[in-house]
Order: structure tokens, then sequence, then C-alpha cells
């Protein structure tokens, strides 16, 4: 190591495609250093490639690191994708839809995001005017339809293949229709039986060892690549390089394991905000950081929370909850300054460079790796989900009410003004409306001002946007996240849902209750029927929207529910201007 200030200490670690840089305080890096030692000691990194459940706490841990091999399996079996991309070259399609939620779509996602695949699209709300605006770019007789659902009974992708199906069928015939569909889903899935039923034109298979949100390299990313034009082969080859990198036992050698250590340290002390940034190039791959690092570390009341999209600040604005990863391209120096001074202020913080865009598969990995073993700092389980479920339940409950009486629960808002109503539990109503009341008036500005003032040094403030995702509504939550940023300092989050539920969510529900919440739903201006069911899109989405937010409240955090009305646009202007 080289010690390059009387602060910190810097350390590069290389691969033959990819850097990482960190640099540490002192006093930081003294406990890495001895965490490092510990590990060599007790020979961890082999311990993790034997699949020792110990490692983390000795519960099912060992079921879960499939990811660990599935390179190399997949290297082995590459005939699968070179015959899909033999068939696909013929067939005519000129777009295709993914249909899946987290791990199965956001890896699909950042790839088709980074290589510029502008035919290939994804689905991940329920939304009505969202499913609405994907179909809207299809020519429905001309495009390739992957659902993708490892279970085969998640709720999301099930709705959606129902509706695309019949979609389809209407056009070409139930016969027919089949052909446009492919699967991607685990060996005896409710899935697979409904592909091999309605006759789909291909099943991939992923492996059951193989958690979601770790499965970017197998059949779940991999198939969308090669959907899309990828070329596989060079893709996992390049992979492989960070594998064998990480099967080094030395953990200070190891591009994996010590930035593992380093997450689940700062942790330990405090640090527990990754504050993530990207060349423009690579930005989506924030959007998969976000759900790995979220999913795998918050429960049991402890939590790494990531920051993603949030702008940089100047230095001496961020506080010391924070750790900061830059992550870019070969010659993209745009970061070197914020680098140079969030260290030089004595701010941990990692530097990772990619070769070129053909390295994301290295990033996949490392990342894999290095929350496995924060996880194991940290003595949880990376690889459960246990507070995921709870939201679900919620929901189904909701969903299950309006089955049997035509309705959703009623509801009853807090306060309202001026077409917008405000949720949240009694005890966190009567504090918002004793601070209104405390600041002259009972008004939506100054419900949410006392909302704001909740914000206390070390929190961090999540948006969760329930609307369209698009080149409106993004840019305005952004706005409304930049000014929460400016007023209160702290770490800010923004997530649509109901992706979110399927990343974020976890953490936010299952870590440290150290979030403050505003949850914005709407009115659907129109909505979808789903085939088969009683339910719509607009029942699903308002559902996951309450189910959501009362696991929240159950869970004792401080959320604000905020109802605009059918116009979002202006709904979310007039929000950002009480901000």
């Amino acid at each position: 190591m080289i010690n390059l200030t009387g602060k910190s200490i810097l350390t590069t670690i290389k691969t033959m495609l990819s850097t990482i840089e960190y640099s540490l305080p002192n006093d930081l890096e003294a406990i890495v250093n001895n965490e490092t030692e510990n590990w060599k000691l007790d020979d961890t990194i082999a311990r993790i490639w034997a699949k020792d459940a110990s490692v983390w706490t000795n519960d099912d841990e060992a079921k879960w690191l499939g990811w660990l091999d599935i390179v190399g399996e997949e290297l082995g079996d590459l005939q699968k994708y070179r015959d899909l991309q033999t068939d696909l070259a013929t067939a005519g399609f000129k777009d295709v839809l993914l249909m899946g939620m987290g791990g199965s779509s956001l890896c699909p996602e950042v790839l088709a995001m980074t290589f510029g695949k502008a035919n290939f699209h994804i689905l991940d709300s329920t939304v009505p005017a969202q499913v609405k605006a994907v179909e809207d770019k299809l020519d429905l007789l001309t495009t390739l339809f992957i659902v993708a659902s490892k279970s085969g009974s998640t709720l999301e992708p099930n709705c959606f293949t129902q509706y695309f199906f019949e979609k389809v069928a209407d056009a070409v015939g139930r016969e027919n229709a089949g052909k446009q569909f492919i699967a991607i889903t685990d060996p005896g899935s409710k899935m697979e039986q409904v592909a091999n039923e309605d006759g789909f034109r291909h099943i991939f298979y992923g492996k059951p060892q193989i958690g979601g949100r770790f499965s970017a390299l197998s059949a779940f990313g991999m198939t969308a690549a090669a959907a899309m034009g990828l070329e596989v082969e060079s893709f996992l080859g390049k992979a492989n390089e960070m594998v064998d990198a990480c099967r080094v036992k030395d953990v200070s050698a190891n591009p994996g394991a010590s930035l593992g250590l380093i997450l689940g340290i700062c942790h330990k002390i405090g640090r527990d905000k990754l504050t993530i940034f990207t060349s423009p190039e690579i930005h989506d791959l924030g959007a998969w950081m976000e759900q790995l690092v979220a999913e795998s570390t918050g429960k049991n009341g402890v939590s790494i929370i990531p920051v993603d999209r949030e702008p940089i600040q100047e230095t001496a604005k961020y506080g010391d909850d924070r750790i900061f990863a830059f992550l870019s391209l070969k010659g993209d120096t745009s970061f070197d300054d914020a680098y140079r001074e969030l260290t030089s202020a004595g701010h941990p913080a990692v530097k990772i460079e990619l070769g070129s865009i053909d390295n994301l598969g290295q990033e996949f990995f490392r990342w894999e790796f290095a929350t496995a073993v924060a996880g194991s700092v940290m003595q949880i389980n990376p690889f459960n989900q246990p507070d995921v479920e709870a939201a679900k339940i919620e929901a189904r409950k909701i969903t299950d009410e309006y089955e049997k009486t035509g309705s959703l629960p009623d509801e009853k808002a807090f306060f309202e003004a001026d077409g917008v109503l405000l949720f949240t539990g009694d005890d966190h109503a009567k504090k918002l409306e004793t601070l209104a009341d405390a600041a002259g008036e009972r008004s939506l500005r100054s419900v949410i001002d006392a909302h704001l003032a909740h914000v206390i040094d070390g929190d961090y403030f999540a948006i969760l946007g329930y609307i369209e995702m698009n080149s409106e509504t993004e840019p305005l939550l952004q706005t409304i996240r930049e000014k929460v940023l400016a007023r209160t300092g702290v770490a800010t989050c923004l997530g649509f849902g109901p992706r979110f539920l399927h990343s974020t969510g976890q953490a936010y529900k299952g870590g440290a209750n150290n979030g403050v919440f505003l949850q914005i739903t709407s009115d659907d201006v129109f909505d979808l029927a789903v085939p088969a069911q009683k339910y719509t899109f607009g029942v699903v989405k308002s559902a996951q929207s309450r189910g959501d937010f009362q696991v929240l409240l159950d869970r004792g955090r401080r959320a604000l529910r905020v109802h605009l009305g059918t116009d979002v646009k202006s709904g979310l202007k007039m929000l950002s201007d009480l901000v």
C-alpha cells in the first residue's frame, strides 16, 4: 500500500481490463487492514468458494451460491444462445419486449441502455399509463416477448404475459401466439407450465441456486443479451477474468473481497450510504447496483443504502455517513477532481475504471462478490429478502378484497387541499398537524414542511413514485429530490414503483430506521384490464402502493403519502413548489 498523504491510504488493484482504486482515512484503513488479516488467517476466500454457510449466519446461504460458478457453466453451454440468435435472425422480429421485475429485468435494462439497443424494451411497471406507453411503441405482429420470472408466480410478469399474450392471440390466433414468446424461468415453475401449454418459442432455464439479484450472468441476463445481438461468449469471457481475480486468497489483492470489506466496515462505523457516480455511457449500472446492495444488505435492522443519480455536491456539504463509488470508462477524467477533493477531506472512496462497456460483466461479478463479503462483515444473510414478502402480503389482501367486493378498501386522508390528499399513520399525522399548526396555519405547504422537519443528520430521504416513469415525470421528481437535498443535506433516493419493491424496498422496510419517505400516488386517466382476472392494472398498482406504504408504517417509518389527481405533471410541479 502507498501512503499518499497523512490522512489516507490509496490502493490500486488491477485485472487485465479493470482497475479499482480506493482511498481510506487512516483510522478506517487500520480497521480494514486488521479485518483483511483476519480473513487471511481464517482462509475465508477459500471458504466462500467452498460454499461454507458459516462465512455468514450458517443459515441457508450455501444453497444460494450458484452465482459463483455460473460464468463457467454458461461458457460451457453457449450453443443455446447461438441457436437463439440464429433463430431470431430469420424470424423477422423488429422489437423485443422483456417483461420482468427486479433482478429479472435490471440487468437486461442495463445492457440495452449501455449498448444502445433502442428496439429492446423493458416493462416492469403496473401503472396503466406505463403499460400503454410501452404497448404503443410496438408492432405486435413483429415483436418478440420475453417473460422473465424465476418462480413463475410473481404477480407483475404474470399480468404482463396475460395481457400481451391475449393481444397477440387476437392478432395472429391463439394457436400461433406462443411463437412470439420466450420464457426465462427456473425448472418446474408455474411459468414453465404456462410456456409449454401455450407453445412458447423457447424456454431458457435459470439455476434455482441463484437468487434474482445475483442472476445477471445467468440465463436471465444472457438470454436477453443474446436476443439483443450481443456476443455472449466474449461478454462472459471478459467477466470470467473477474471471476478468476475474485478467487485470489490474498484479500488485499482480491478486487471483489477488498471492496466488500470496505463496504462492510464502512457500515460498521456509520458510513452506511453508498453514493454512486457513473459515466454517462454506463449510467444505468447504478440502478442494478441499487437492487443488489439494498436488497442484500437491508435486513435485521441494518442496511447499506445505495444512493444513485444524486447530483455531486460540494465536498463540505457531505456528512460523515457516506462512502463514495465512482465508476467510469477508461479515459473519462470527469470524476477525478471530485474523487481527489472527497478523499483529501477524509471521505472513503472507491474509483473503478472499465476498459470499455464490454467489461460490464466484470462489474456484475465484482459487485456480487463484494456484496456477499459485505454481508459477512455485517453478520447477515445477504441472499434472502424477508421483508419483500411483507409488502406482497399486504397487496394481496387488497386485491383479494377487490375480487370479493369489486372495489378497493376505503381509506381516509388526514388532510386534503387543492385536490391533493395526504395519508400517514395516526401518530405521525398528529405530529405533522401539531407542527403545521405551530407554523401558523394547516396547509399543504406547512404539513409537507413538518414532514421534512423530521429529517435529521444521518437519515436518508427517499421519494417513492407510483406514477408513470417518463421524460416529464422523472425530471420533476429529480427536481423535488434536489430541493430536499439542498434543504436537508442528507442522502436522497428516488425510485419508481412497483419496480423498487423488488429492489430498494427491502432495505427501506427491513434495514435501519433512518429513512424518511415521501410516497407519491395518483389517479389513473384510464385503466387496463388484466385478462382472466377481476382486477385491473390500476387496481394492482393501487394495491401495491398501499401495501408498500402500510408496511412502512407498520415498521415505524416516518412516511407521508401524497395522492395527486389525474394531472400528474401539474401535481408534481405544485409539489416541487411546496418543497
